[in-house]
C-alpha cells in the first residue's frame, strides 16, 4: 500500500478515526485521502458541524487530502453511499488501497460476500426471501447466506455490511483500488459507552455535545480536533436540531404531489410520507409516524430528507467531479491525472458539464439548508465561495 483512501462521515472526527489513519500509515501508506460526506449524512439528517470544520480536523490529524462526497450521495443507502465514495476515490490514479473498519476484518470474507451479492443466484434467492414477508435487510442477509455459506453472519455487522458494499462497488466499477479491512475499534455503532480502547462512537459524541458542548468531547477526540470544535461552537457553527426539524418539515408541508417525484419512491412510500407530514409537529414525530415493518427506519429518514431537498432520479448516478475541501502538498499531487474534473472551486466544477451542474446544484440545496440551521445561521451560497484549507 502506497496511497490509501478512506470513505467517511467524520460526524465528528474522533480518536477512532485518527487511529485508522495512523494504522494505514503503519501499514505503508505514504498518503491518506479521505472522501468525506458534506452537510448531510447517511442517517437522513444534517452533520453536527460544517464540512469545512470536519475536513480541517481530518487534515490536522493525519490526512493529506480531504475530498467532498456531494450531499446527494452522502444521504444514500449503504450501497449508494459506498458506490459514490468509491467513484470519487477511483478517479485518482495514484490511490491503490481502500481501507475501512469492520467487525470481521477478514478482507477475503468480505470480498467473497460481495461477489455473492453480485451473483445471479442472489437475485432469485432475495426474491424468495422478500416474498416470505421478511424485512429487506433480513431477506438480503438470508439470501446471501443461501448463495455463500457464512455470508449471513458477515452481513450481521453494520461495518461489515458497509465494507461488503465497498468491495462490491470496487468490483462493479472495475476500480484499480484494492480493499483492506481493518479492525473496527472502540464502541459499536450507536453504543453509548466507549469501547475497551476508550474510543467512543460518533453518535455518542453527538449526544455528549448536545448535553455539554464541545468541551464534553475531551478525551475522546484528538486535541487538534477539539480545539477546532471549540472554535466552531464559539462561532455558532454547530447544528441547531430544532431549527433543522422546522426547516425540513416546512419544505415537506409545501410539497403535496411533488413528493411522488422523490428518488426511491416505490410501493406507496410517497403516501406514507404525505400522511405523516400532515400530523407531525417535529422530525421525530414525522419519523415515528412513518414507521413500517417493510422499511428500515434509516431508509424512511433518508426518503423524507430527499423529498425536502427535491432529490429525484434525474440526478447523476455517481458523483461527476472531485471536489477538494482540504489538502497539503502531498495530497494535491494526488489530483494529477484525475479521471473526473477536479478542483477546489465548486462553481468552477459546476461549469464543466450538465452532470456536474446538476450535482453541484443539488449539493448546494442541502448546504444552504444546513447553513440556515446552524446556531448562528449562515447565508446562502457559502459552498460556492468556500475556500479550501491548503497547507503548504
Amino acid at each position: 500500500m502506497k496511497n490509501a483512501g478512506i470513505i467517511a462521515e467524520y460526524d465528528p472526527f474522533h480518536a477512532g478515526h485518527a487511529w485508522q489513519i495512523a494504522r494505514a500509515r503503519r501499514l505503508g501508506a505514504g498518503t491518506v485521502t479521505v472522501c468525506m460526506s458534506g452537510d448531510v449524512t447517511q442517517r437522513g439528517g444534517a452533520a453536527l458541524l460544517p464540512p469545512s470544520v470536519r475536513a480541517a480536523a481530518a487534515l490536522g490529524c493525519g490526512a493529506d487530502l480531504v475530498l467532498c462526497l456531494p450531499n446527494p450521495y452522502a444521504c444514500l443507502s449503504a450501497e449508494g453511499f459506498a458506490a459514490a465514495g468509491v467513484a470519487v476515490l477511483s478517479a485518482l490514479p495514484a490511490l491503490d488501497t481502500l481501507v475501512f473498519g469492520a467487525e470481521t476484518p477478514d478482507t477475503a470474507s468480505l470480498v467473497k460476500t460481495a461477489a455473492a451479492l453480485r451473483s445471479e443466484g442472489f437475485s432469485a434467492a432475495l426474491a424468495r426471501s422478500l416474498a416470505g414477508g421478511a424485512p429487506f435487510a433480513a431477506a438480503r442477509a438470508a439470501a446471501a447466506g443461501k448463495v455463500c455459506p457464512g455470508a449471513e453472519a458477515v452481513l450481521a455487522g453494520p461495518n461489515n455490511n458497509l465494507g461488503v458494499e465497498y468491495c462490491k462497488a470496487l468490483a462493479a466499477q472495475n476500480s484499480h483500488i484494492t480493499p483492506l479491512a481493518l479492525p473496527r475499534k472502540g464502541a459499536a455503532h450507536g453504543e453509548a459507552s466507549p469501547g475497551p480502547e476508550g474510543f467512543a462512537s460518533a453518535s455518542s459524541l453527538r449526544a455528549l455535545w448536545a448535553a455539554g458542548g464541545a468541551a464534553a468531547l475531551e478525551g475522546y477526540v484528538p486535541e487538534a480536533a477539539l480545539a477546532l470544535y471549540k472554535e466552531a461552537q464559539a462561532a455558532g457553527q454547530d447544528l441547531d436540531e430544532r431549527a433543522w426539524g422546522v426547516a425540513v418539515l416546512s419544505r415537506l408541508r409545501g410539497m403535496d404531489a411533488a413528493i411522488a417525484r422523490t428518488r426511491g419512491t416505490a410501493e406507496g412510500l410517497e403516501h406514507l410520507l404525505e400522511k405523516a407530514v400532515r400530523g407531525a409537529a417535529c422530525l421525530p414525530e414525522l419519523h415515528a409516524a412513518m414507521k413500517s415493518r417493510r422499511y428500515a427506519h434509516a431508509r424512511l429518514r433518508r426518503y423524507a430528507l430527499d423529498a425536502a431537498l427535491g432529490y429525484t432520479a434525474a440526478l447523476p448516478a455517481l458523483p461527476p467531479y472531485v471536489h477538494v475541501l482540504a489538502a497539503n502538498e502531498r495530497g494535491l499531487a494526488l489530483l494529477r491525472g484525475s479521471k473526473k474534473p477536479a478542483g477546489a472551486s465548486l462553481a468552477r466544477l459546476a461549469r464543466e458539464n450538465d452532470e456536474c451542474r446538476a450535482a453541484a446544484a443539488a449539493h448546494a440545496a442541502a448546504a444552504d439548508l444546513a447553513a440556515l440551521c446552524r446556531r448562528v445561521p449562515g447565508p446562502m451560497g457559502g459552498c460556492w465561495t468556500q475556500k479550501p484549507l491548503l497547507i503548504r
